[in-house]
């Protein structure tokens, strides 16, 4: 378990490789910072599958191309890969924000619902989105 955590850390997944940093504080900084994303790449996993476990159940719909191929341990990057298509856009029109956030599939459903968070915490989101990010109008 541990040697596949390091093998995500110098694979693609966080990409330690060879870094061309100026300071020594940098370098600590970005192993602390691949650390912690590595952390919670290994808890989200052990999560999903833990409730897989406790469930016998299994989940379809994460490998590309194959929509019916259904695993009982299925890894964090597949389990990040299904949220690849969600998107939150923000915009202003005629002086009234306007804010559309695409809708969760079946699949990212149950992918929260394994991690024990709710719905409705994505569909909040909105509510922390109520600026456009950048003024794209002209002058």
């Amino acid at each position: 378990m541990i040697e596949q955590a390091f093998r995500r850390l110098k694979g693609r997944t966080l990409s330690l490789t060879p870094l061309f940093l100026q300071t020594e504080t940098r370098v600590v900084g970005l192993i602390r910072l691949l650390s912690l994303a590595l952390r919670l790449l290994v808890l989200v996993e052990f999560v999903v599958r833990r409730q897989l476990a406790h469930t016998d159940g299994h989940v379809a719909g994460l490998y590309p191309g194959q929509a019916t191929r259904a695993t009982a341990t299925p890894t964090a990057e597949l389990i990040l890969r299904a949220f690849r298509g969600i998107s939150l856009t923000v915009v202003a029109i005629a002086g009234q924000i306007r804010t559309l956030l695409s809708p969760l599939s079946r699949l990212q459903q149950r992918l929260l619902e394994l991690l024990g968070a709710p719905t409705y915490l994505y569909e909040r989101l909105i509510e922390h989105f109520q600026e456009p990010a950048f003024d794209l109008s002209e002058p």
